[in-house]
This record gives structure tokens, sequence and C-alpha cells, in this order.
């Protein structure tokens, strides 16, 4: 080979290797960089620190909580508090990095992980699902009818043990194959994208769907891509492994939630965090680094529009629509003796977080928090 040849070849390889190199750091993030916090009024923070304290004293601690609430604005920390123990009958104080089951609030990472996968050009949310299984059999079921609850499909929470599995652990497969193979024994089948009917198999199904696409599981996907990125060092999608570190929840009474069949599925729920780590998650999103605003506007989109009234579900969120166009994005979440709170005030970049470990319904009431960054009159409604 002449030296023209030779210099030619290395050149290529050069730009051969800094390609290959660039386009993995493109798709496999090392880190995100969170937006800096940005400076408050002195008198505002002071004002809402007041109130939320008042509201923590005489609703929430008064209410026999245990867990911890995070509210922040601008990524400015405003009031945050832990409360109780992660096993009720031991000295083991909940703290800022005890990880605890957020239950539904989960389906906001599932979802997002998925419009990620869309924007990355990995899929279409219009794509039927069966695109990506082939057996499934239910025909104009599409990704984004699973995304906004209104696919049509039952709930496994009920059918799988209907259809005897009250005994036995269910995975996310088990939920698919029982879908497939049992379908003329299952109850309360609709048209699909007829009516809004929440569903957590809805999610079951997208947790699969993530890891058919990207070949790894759900739990390590979210790892690798929102957990370590975003350095959220207490956050985790529960797996065996994790066993021994997950915190236990208790009813209202204090009586220990017991380990069921259904506690191994995920996608629908099985994401562990703290306040602080969910508001790196708000932080993230808010910084359209993971989702551009046409992902994020899909995912903010009301979808069901067959009742009237202001609350509605977009893609992985509810919402509060108003009148005159204002809007309150959040999600709740309630399983076994855990219940959640995650809202997020896009207009005043505000986040009211709530985390609790022994079942408290004041913990729904944290919307009331909202009043204090909102001038506008609002109205609210509890649900899970």
């Amino acid at each position: 080979m002449n030296s023209k040849k030779r210099f030619f070849v290395i050149v290529f390889l050069g730009l051969l290797f800094f390609a290959c190199k660039s386009g993995k750091s493109k798709n496999n993030k090392t880190k995100y960089i969170l937006p800096n916090d940005v400076q408050m009024d002195t008198v505002l923070k002071k004002n809402i620190q007041s109130a939320c304290s008042v509201w923590y004293d005489t609703v929430l601690k008064k209410s026999g909580f245990s867990g911890g609430i995070l509210i922040a604005q601008h990524g400015n920390i405003i009031f945050e508090k832990y409360e109780g123990r992660i096993h009720l009958n031991k000295d083991d104080s909940i703290n800022n990095q005890t990880s605890l089951h957020i239950a539904s609030v989960s389906k906001t990472f599932t979802a997002m992980a998925v419009l990620k996968l869309c924007q990355d050009k990995l899929l279409n949310l219009d794509d039927p699902y069966s695109k990506y299984f082939n057996q499934f059999n239910y025909p104009g079921v599409t990704i984004r009818t699973l995304l906004n609850h209104r696919s049509g499909l039952p709930n496994y929470v009920y059918f799988m043990d209907e259809l005897g599995w009250k005994n036995k652990t269910v995975t996310n497969q088990d939920v698919f194959n029982t879908l497939i193979q049992q379908k003329n024994k299952l109850k309360n089948i609709c048209p699909p994208n007829q009516k809004f009917t929440y569903c957590n198999t809805n999610y079951v199904l997208l947790a699969l769907l993530v890891e058919k696409i990207t070949q790894t599981s759900f739990a390590e996907y979210l790892k690798k891509t929102i957990f370590i990125p975003s350095e959220m060092n207490h956050s985790f999608v529960y797996t065996d492994a994790d066993s021994s570190k997950t915190t236990p929840s208790f009813d209202a009474k204090g009586k220990q939630a017991a380990f069921i069949n259904l506690d191994k599925v995920v996608g629908d729920k099985n994401v562990f965090s703290t306040p602080e780590d969910l508001l790196k998650w708000d932080r993230l999103l808010s910084s359209k680094q993971y989702l551009n605003d046409s992902m994020l506007d899909q995912a903010y989109q009301p979808y069901s529009h067959e009742k009237q009234g202001i609350r509605n579900y977009g893609l992985g969120w509810r919402m509060f629509n108003y009148p005159d166009g204002y809007k309150i994005i959040y999600h709740n979440g309630w399983w076994h003796g855990n219940n959640a709170v995650f809202i997020r005030l896009i207009k005043e970049d505000a986040t009211i977080i709530l985390i609790g470990n022994k079942f408290n319904k004041k913990i729904y009431t944290a919307r009331e928090i909202s009043t204090y960054f909102i001038k506008n009159n609002i109205e609210f409604k509890d649900e899970e």
C-alpha cells in the first residue's frame, strides 16, 4: 500500500472511530446536568415556607404521617420534613435517604421511558401493540391507548386472582400470557379508544414493550437511562435482589402489609424513591434534556373528553384542566400501605412531593399546597 492510500485509510478509520464514539455517548447518557436553582424572592419564600409549616403541623403531622414531604420552586427546596419509622416497632427513623414505594407515581417513569423511545425513533405512539408482540390478540390497542388508559383492557389486579393466580407469584409476562391465552374468560373488555378506564394492565404491557425494544430488563433500563444519569441514588425498580432493602408499608392502624402475589409486577408500580430524588426527576423533565417540547406537549395533553369537568389524563400524568387554559400536572399513588403524591405546577415551576409508608388519606390533600403558588381560584377532587 502506497503512502497516499495509507493516509486515506488512516483518516477513514479515525472518522469511523469518532463517529462510533459520538453515537455511543448520544445513546448512553452518563450524566444529565440538572438546571441550577433560580433564586427566589426572600419574602415570598419565607411566606410559603411558613404556610407549608402550618399545613404540615395542623393537617399531616396531626394525622400520624409517616414518610417524607418536600415542596420546592425553581429547584429551591422551600419545605422538607421526614416523620416516622421504617419499621414502626424499631428505632429506625425515616430520612432523606429512605427509599419508599411510590406506587402509581411509578407510571410517570414508565410513560416517559416509552416517550423517549418514541423520540429516539424506535417506535411510534400510534403503532398497534401487536406490531411488537405478534400474538397480542386485541385489535386496535395502540401504544398511545395504553399510555392514556383508553385501551379497553381489563385490570390484571382483579383478573389474575380470578383466573387461578391467587396463590402464585405473578410477573409481567404472566399477565401478558393470561391476556392472550384466556381472553375468552376475561370480563370487562371494551373496544379501544372508546372511554377512559384507569387500568394497571396498560403499564404492565408498556414495561414489557420497553424491555422488548431495549433488550434489557425494565429495572436496568430505568437505572441506566434515568436514575444514574440524574444521580437519583436512592431510586430503583424492585427486583428480587432488592428484597432486603425495601421499606415495608403499614395500614392506617399500623399493621404491616404482607408481600402478595402481585408484588413483582412492574411498570404500573414498584419504583422506590425519595422526595429529593423525585425533585431531581421533576428538574430533569423541566430541563427538556430527557424529552423535548414536542414529546412533553403530547404527555401533558388531555385525551378523554366523554365526561365534562376539569379532570383528565395525558400520557402517564393526571391533570386538572381549567377553562382559562391553566393546567396542573400530577400523579397520585396507592399500593398496600404506601401512598404518594407528585404535583407539578409547570407554569410556576413548583413541585409538591409526599411519600408515605403508612396509609394516610391526608397525604392526598397536599393539593391544597398548590394554592400557595397559584393566584387564580382552583378546585380539586380526591382520587388515587
